[in-house]
C-alpha cells in the first residue's frame, strides 16, 4: 500500500482533525507522512492543534484503522479520493469546507463538463414528479450529470429519470457506501453504479444519522453548476441545500407551485426572496447559465477578429474554439502549457473585452 495514502487516511481518522485542520496540517508539514513524523511540541505550534490532538497524532493509533479501510475499499471496488488527487472534483477544491476525503463507487467522472443537482421534498406530488421528468428530458441534449441525494420523493425520481434518459447520475449519501439508505433504493443505486455512481464522505459502516444529512447537502451544492429545487416545504433539507448553494455562488432555480400548497411554499419563498431564479423551462436555465444551444457558439466564434488580440489571448481563444464546449481552467492550463496565474490574468482580460464567459466551477467558454 502507498504509505502516503495510508497516512492521509490515518490523519483523517484522528479525533479532532476535521477537513480544514487536515488540510492545514499537510500545508504546514508538506505531506500526511510528515505530519506523523513531527514531535508533539512542533505539532502544538500549528494553529488549531491542541495538546490532546497533538498526542492523538503522535501515538499513530489510527494507522491500523486506515489500513483496514483501504483493504475494504479494494474488496468493495470503492475509490477513496483525497483532496490532493487529480480525480478529486475540481468544483469542491475551491470550497473551504469541502471534504478532505471522498469515497466513490461507479464509473462517473466527477469533473463532468455540465452538472445539475435536482432536490426537493420526500413527499413528492404528481406535479413535482412530472416537472422532474420534463426537466431531465429537456436536459438530455446537454448531456448533464444529474446529482441528487438518493432520498425518497424528488431525489429518487431525479435519479430514475436520469437513468431512463441515458444521463449519468450521482447519488450523494449521508451514510457509508455499504449502508444504502433508504434500503428501498438499493436496486436503483446498483443501476447508478453502471451509469454514474455513488459518493460519500463517510467511512464504511457509517449509519444514516440525522446530523449527516446537512453535511451531505453541502457536497450536493458543491458538485453542481446549478441547483434546481422542484418541490419543498417552507423548511427542510432542500431549502438548506439551496442556502448552501447560494453561499457557494452557484446558480439556484426553483420551480413555482400553487399558492397554498404545502410543498410549493419553499420554492415560492426562494423566488420571492430572490434566493432562486424562477424556473419555468430549461430555457431559463440555459439563459442564466450561459449554456448555448448547438450551433450558436460556432457562429459567434466565426465572427471573432483574432488579429485584434495578443498572441497569448489568441492561443486561449483557439483552444476554446477547438473544444467547442466549456473548459476548466486546469484543463486549459494543461493544453496550453501555461501557468494558471498567467492564464487567469488572460481570461480576466478576455472577460472584460466580452469575449469569454466565466461559468461556475472555474470553467470558461467563448461568449
Amino acid at each position: 500500500m502507498d504509505h502516503e495514502r495510508i497516512s492521509m487516511l490515518a490523519l483523517h481518522f484522528v479525533p479532532g482533525v476535521g477537513d480544514f485542520l487536515l488540510k492545514q496540517l499537510i500545508s504546514y508539514c508538506g505531506s500526511a507522512e510528515q505530519v506523523f513524523k513531527q514531535s508533539k511540541g512542533k505539532l502544538i505550534k500549528i494553529p488549531g492543534i491542541g495538546d490532546v490532538t497533538a498526542e492523538s497524532i503522535h501515538t499513530g493509533k489510527t494507522f491500523d484503522k486506515a489500513e483496514k479501510e483501504l483493504r475494504k475499499a479494494e474488496r468493495e471496488e470503492v475509490t477513496i479520493l483525497f483532496f490532493i488527487d487529480k480525480a478529486y472534483p475540481a468544483r469542491l477544491k475551491s470550497i473551504d469546507d469541502a471534504p478532505a476525503v471522498l469515497y466513490t463507487k461507479g464509473n462517473v467522472n466527477l469533473n463532468y463538463t455540465k452538472t445539475i443537482a435536482i432536490v426537493g421534498t420526500r413527499q413528492a406530488t404528481d406535479y413535482g414528479k412530472d416537472q422532474v421528468e420534463k426537466i431531465i428530458g429537456d436536459l438530455q441534449s446537454h448531456q448533464v450529470l444529474v446529482i441528487s441525494g438518493l432520498a425518497y420523493g424528488i431525489d429518487i425520481h431525479a435519479h430514475k429519470q436520469a437513468l431512463k434518459h441515458g444521463l449519468q447520475t450521482v447519488g450523494v449519501l449521508g451514510s457509508g457506501l455499504d449502508v444504502i439508505y433508504p434500503a428501498a433504493h438499493k436496486e436503483t443505486a446498483k443501476k447508478m453504479i453502471n451509469q454514474g455512481g455513488l459518493i460519500t464522505e463517510n467511512s464504511f459502516g457509517t449509519q444514516p444519522d440525522a446530523h449527516n444529512f446537512p453535511a451531505r447537502n453541502r457536497i450536493i451544492a458543491g458538485l453542481c453548476d446549478g441547483l434546481i429545487v422542484v418541490e419543498a416545504a417552507e423548511k427542510g433539507g432542500a431549502l438548506i441545500t439551496a442556502e448552501i448553494a447560494n453561499s457557494y455562488n452557484k446558480d439556484v432555480f426553483a420551480v413555482p407551485g400553487n399558492i397554498g400548497q404545502t410543498y410549493s411554499e419553499g420554492c415560492n419563498k426562494l423566488i420571492k426572496t430572490n434566493k432562486a431564479n424562477l424556473f419555468t423551462s430549461v430555457k431559463d436555465l440555459e439563459y442564466i447559465m450561459g449554456w448555448m444551444t448547438e450551433g450558436t457558439t460556432d457562429e459567434k466564434q466565426l465572427t471573432l477578429d483574432l488579429p485584434q488580440f495578443g498572441p497569448e489571448e489568441q492561443k486561449v481563444i483557439k483552444a476554446l474554439q477547438e473544444k467547442k464546449s466549456p473548459m476548466m481552467i486546469d484543463d486549459l492550463s494543461h493544453v496550453l502549457a501555461m501557468p494558471q496565474g498567467t492564464l487567469a490574468s488572460i481570461l480576466l482580460s478576455l472577460e472584460f473585452s466580452n469575449t469569454v464567459v466565466s461559468l461556475p466551477g472555474k470553467m470558461y467558454r467563448l461568449k
